[in-house]
């Protein structure tokens, strides 16, 4: 028996295939901006097979018009389908927040993610469409954290409100400041995020006066590991992770 578990965020949709022994097995990316988002979640499904997988399926979703769209087509299988905020999560970790509501889902995952797999303080960085930094303290206790812009949303703003200046993507570490245009929004845009996201993981350290595990998720966090303090771990599925958890704790009956 297999399970269907997914994470909808603002750019991209991630649905695994996980064996009985709660390992990924498959994995499908598709964008949340497509205008065939439909066409394109059940050409996917069907590749799936999903003849053996068990009925009920388990999303995080900051996404809520997506969500709604997947949800009727795997219910048109036969599916149940929830989402993570379905359930009383806080059996799981306590949330010192002053309004749990507007917490969103994917650093709710991370956050459960995180923990259960280190049982230690954390401080979780994901380069999504914000760059979010989660704190995460023993026994299980979501402390809050910090929203910045993410990378290449600022990029493409940066872009789409100037007349001169030209797309790109960070690639690789400037050794230099630019030389020319390019090089000079390349050297901004890595060395200011680099100083950003140094400096938020200080503060956060220095408020708490305690020891953190970083854990890096999304899309640049290879790029910027070495130049991020404190030896931070690549944990690119730790938003599964975290559905994982809460999918055997509510679900896997």
């Amino acid at each position: 028996m297999n399970y269907l578990i997914g994470d909808i965020g603002n750019s991209n949709i991630k649905i695994c295939k996980i064996n009985k022994k709660f390992k990924i097995v498959k994995t499908i990316l598709l964008s949340s901006q497509s205008n065939n988002v439909e066409k394109n979640i059940r050409k996917a499904l069907n590749n799936f097979n999903v003849n053996n997988t068990h009925k009920k399926v388990l999303f995080s979703s900051v996404v809520p018009k997506v969500y709604r769209k997947i949800k009727k087509i795997l219910i048109i299988k036969k599916f149940k389908v929830y989402e993570i905020k379905n359930f009383n999560l806080k059996k799981l970790m306590k949330f010192k927040v002053k309004k749990f509501y507007q917490l969103g889902s994917d650093r709710i995952a991370n956050s459960i993610g995180a923990y259960y797999k280190y049982k230690s303080n954390c401080i979780v960085v994901d380069f999504g469409t914000a760059t979010t930094f989660d704190v995460v303290k023993k026994p299980g206790i979501y402390d809050g954290g910090v929203i910045s812009p993410g990378i290449n949303l600022s990029i493409e703003n940066l872009f789409s409100s100037t007349a001169l200046l030209p797309m790109f993507r960070l690639t690789s570490y400037p050794k230099n400041y630019g030389k020319n245009t390019l090089e000079a929004l390349t050297s901004g845009f890595f060395w200011g995020y680099e100083g950003l996201i140094n400096n938020i993981i200080k503060k956060i350290i220095k408020k708490n006066g305690k020891n953190f595990k970083i854990i890096l998720t999304g899309g640049y966090g290879k790029l910027f590991k070495k130049k991020i303090s404190n030896n931070p771990i690549i944990q690119d599925d730790i938003t599964i992770k975290g559905i994982f958890k809460i999918y055997r704790r509510f679900l896997n009956e």
